[in-house]
């Protein structure tokens, strides 16, 4: 795998206790490639969380090497390593953390805002050109507190795309969605990848989900234990609407 979005090689974290030292993952070995759609899977306590953490540059790893789309971190300082993760980097969580009292085109401008230090007309371009490709284009000036749990869903989506990150990460994003507004997301998210190109790693308990993934990556108590293609991963429905 060439052309590596993402490289993790004999990665550990620990943690200090008042005694002793608690190792959290335990030498762990990945690599995902660009444009690659896959499942991280595991019950709960198996270091997915802190995993995801270290990936997004949230937290740094006690020892083992972590490439970003080419960027070794390891010496890179703070503000190099927040300049990273919100170039190449995009976030959805279970919870959207939306600015309620924001509309949806200005939280999706948001890391644009962010980045440039003042706003301009251009970030608002693109931020209603990536409303209308998760279907929200009518919603644009909506405030984020009016749209239905989907839609805002479908707002950190958007936002999660605005810098034209290499990496998605998804942490449980459909988590508090009922089946059927859980499968739109899903299908939104296979679409942006399969037309953008963009590398998505889902972070997900639900094994249905997993399954039209293209790769699904076990974690147990802090080890990758299987890391298999899905060659049975079904093709997902083209664009949802705005309902």
């Amino acid at each position: 795998m060439a052309d590596a979005v993402l490289k993790l090689e004999g990665l550990r974290k620990a943690y200090a206790g008042a005694d002793t030292e608690y190792e959290v993952l335990h030498g762990i070995d990945l690599r995902l490639g660009r444009g690659e759609f896959a499942a991280l899977i595991g019950p709960s306590g198996s270091g997915k969380s802190t995993l995801l953490n270290l990936i997004g540059l949230l937290d740094r790893p006690s020892s083992g090497r972590l490439v970003i789309d080419g960027e070794e971190t390891a010496t890179l300082d703070d503000t190099a390593l927040t300049r990273l993760r919100g170039e190449r980097i995009g976030f959805v969580f279970q919870h959207h953390h939306l600015i309620p009292a924001f509309t949806a085109e200005e939280n999706v401008a948001m890391p644009l805002l962010i980045a440039r230090g003042r706003p301009d007309a251009a970030m608002f371009a693109r931020a209603g050109e990536l409303l209308d490709r998760v279907g929200l284009a009518r919603q644009r000036r909506q405030l984020a507190n009016r749209l239905s749990g989907g839609q805002q869903q479908r707002v950190a989506i958007a936002r999660a795309l605005a810098m034209s990150p290499a990496l998605v990460l998804a942490d449980e994003p459909t988590g508090n969605l009922d089946t059927h507004s859980a499968d739109e997301v899903f299908a939104l998210l296979r679409e942006v990848n399969r037309q953008l190109g963009t590398s998505f790693l889902i972070v997900t308990h639900d094994p249905r989900l997993a399954r039209r993934c293209d790769r699904i990556i076990e974690l147990v108590d802090g080890v990758v234990v299987s890391d298999r293609p899905n060659n049975a991963a079904p093709p997902d429905s083209g664009p949802v609407d705005g309902s």
